[in-house]
């Protein structure tokens, strides 16, 4: 249906195409200037000012560029990106072969085009085929037949604006989010090795020398068998910690009988000897969300041994840190049993040694540690929100369904 003063029409019918090139790489007076020259992996948010790769002003003279307001959209190598990429040139750029730019036509606002784009990118993702091209071609055609319906200019463009405002909102918050995780990577790096040291509950600076100590005077490892005491089955995330296997994998991946699996218990620590994005030595998670939880054997399960003389937020701190990925190094080497999983045996494990400051000064830094996370989870709820409720928007402005106040008139129900 369409919405009462829309046009039903087509993408081919308010916007001309035009392919991109790349100039000669043999000729260096073309390369290495100050104009953008965009490709596939610049399409990595909506709007487009840079890129990785330069020309120079005579470089850029030569090259297929297009115009500020234009939407740049990929036609090949679609099956290497998660995404459907559309971009929206906020100045003139240059451009290469894999891509498409949609110059609108003078009754279409470009922001507004480059928005219904993104809107309809999962649909038009379904126009890929692989068929001649592995990586995955969008057939032009497909893209200029694709239908569509466009309010008036006026609405458009207040449409857009509206858009726009959330997509400012978001990227402050980004900004914000990616301000403070720098911060807590300075503070983990000030406070975890004794560069900086906080004041005691007297307003003393900590001053005391820390202890040099094994992880086996600090820990002891835990191999305790589940024997059917627990059906919930953990593993290990980089970002999530400790999480429900299938809540991670959206399946359960276990083997049917958990018996022999190792049984952990809240606040007790499991190392995950694979190495993943951000975890170049594996990562250590402390469980945190369940009473108990079923983990493979391949991790190295372990508990403090001196709760008394340490504090267990610190030491999820110190793990978290990436302080102990040197000294794993020393000791790990890639396994013959599967691609990523490191070789580390225990008995290195534990031997690895660590600073130690006293417990009160371990408290006072796992405090501001802790603070700090709860800004960057506050921040990261916020953003989450923000991207849905704009998601939500999108879905309603650019269907019709909900219809917005231009200039003198009353909102319209569609």
């Amino acid at each position: 249906m369409v919405p009462k003063g829309w046009v039903a029409t087509q993408v081919g019918d308010i916007a001309k195409f035009s392919s991109g090139g790349t100039p000669s790489k043999q000729n260096a007076n073309f390369w290495g200037g100050t104009k953008p020259w965009i490709s596939g992996k610049d399409l990595k948010t909506h709007f487009i000012e840079t890129s990785i790769d330069t020309l120079t002003d005579e470089g850029f003279q030569i090259a297929k560029r297009a115009p500020a307001g234009a939407s740049l959209i990929l036609v090949r190598g679609m099956t290497l990106l998660k995404d459907f990429p559309v971009g929206f040139a906020i100045r003139e750029v240059a451009f290469n072969q894999d891509l498409k730019a949609l110059v609108p036509n003078k009754n279409i606002d470009g922001l507004f085009l480059s928005f219904l784009l993104v809107s309809e990118k999962h649909k038009i993702k379904q126009l890929v085929s692989t068929a001649g091209h592995g990586t995955g071609r969008l057939d032009t055609e497909s893209i200029k037949s694709y239908p569509i319906n466009v309010p008036p200019l006026n609405e458009q463009k207040k449409i857009a604006q509206i858009l726009l405002t959330w997509d400012k909102t978001i990227s402050v918050t980004e900004k914000f989010l990616a301000n403070s995780q720098q911060q807590k990577k300075a503070l983990m790096q000030q406070l975890l090795t004794g560069k900086k040291r906080l004041l005691d509950d007297n307003g003393t600076r900590f001053s005391e020398i820390w202890g040099l100590y094994a992880l086996s005077k600090l820990f002891q490892r835990v191999t305790i068998k589940n024997n059917g005491k627990s059906t919930n089955v953990v593993t290990i995330s980089g970002q999530h910690g400790l999480i429900k296997q299938e809540d991670f994998f959206k399946k359960t991946v276990a083997s049917d009988t958990l018996d022999g699996y190792f049984l952990l218990k809240k606040g007790q620590f499991a190392y995950n000897k694979s190495y993943s994005n951000g975890y170049p030595m594996g990562a250590i998670k402390r469980l945190n969300r369940y009473p108990e939880g079923v983990v493979t054997t391949l991790y190295i399960c372990f508990e403090l041994s001196t709760p008394k003389e340490s504090f267990g937020d610190y030491w999820e701190h110190y793990f978290e840190s990436g302080l102990l990925n040197n000294s794993l190094s020393q000791i790990a080497h890639e396994g013959g049993r599967a691609h990523g999983l490191l070789n580390v045996k225990p008995s290195d494990f534990f031997s690895l040694k660590v600073p130690v400051p006293g417990f009160e000064e371990q408290q006072k830094i796992a405090a501001v540690l802790s603070a700090a996370d709860a800004e960057i989870s506050t921040l990261e709820k916020k953003l989450t929100c923000l991207k849905d409720e704009k998601k939500a928007l999108m879905q309603q402005l650019l269907t019709g369904k909900r219809r917005v106040k231009v200039e003198a008139e009353e909102a319209v129900s569609a």
